[in-house]
């Protein structure tokens, strides 16, 4: 009767957790480190590997971790201004400091 073979589809990388992309990414071996990696980094790499190429570019200008790594460098800069006794400095670093976590939380 029949023998038909039924083809199994993969789900699209975006709907895969992190563990099945990390398993999927020890089976290709151009990636190293996977184990390193978050859910993004993963699918960049595994589609980078397969010669998939994005289409839609998204509208963030930068990705979260850049933004936090502002987040920290402003904090710093408040600090600052704060033992110096600058409080119209420190309330535009925080003015700032808020607008980057909006920022990231409409990346994310």
């Amino acid at each position: 009767m029949g023998t038909k073979k039924k083809e199994k589809k993969e789900k699209p990388l975006e709907k895969m957790t992190a563990k099945e992309l990390r398993d999927l990414g020890k089976q290709i071996p151009d990636i190293t480190g996977v184990y390193g990696m978050n859910k993004a980094e993963l699918i960049n790499a595994i589609k980078q590997a397969r010669g998939i190429v994005e289409d839609t570019e998204k509208k963030t200008d930068s990705s979260v971790r850049e933004i936090k790594k502002k987040i920290r460098a402003l904090k710093a800069e408040q600090e600052i201004a704060i033992n110096n006794n600058d409080k119209k400095m420190a309330a535009i670093y925080k003015r700032r400091i808020t607008k980057l976590k909006k920022k990231t939380r409409r990346a994310a």
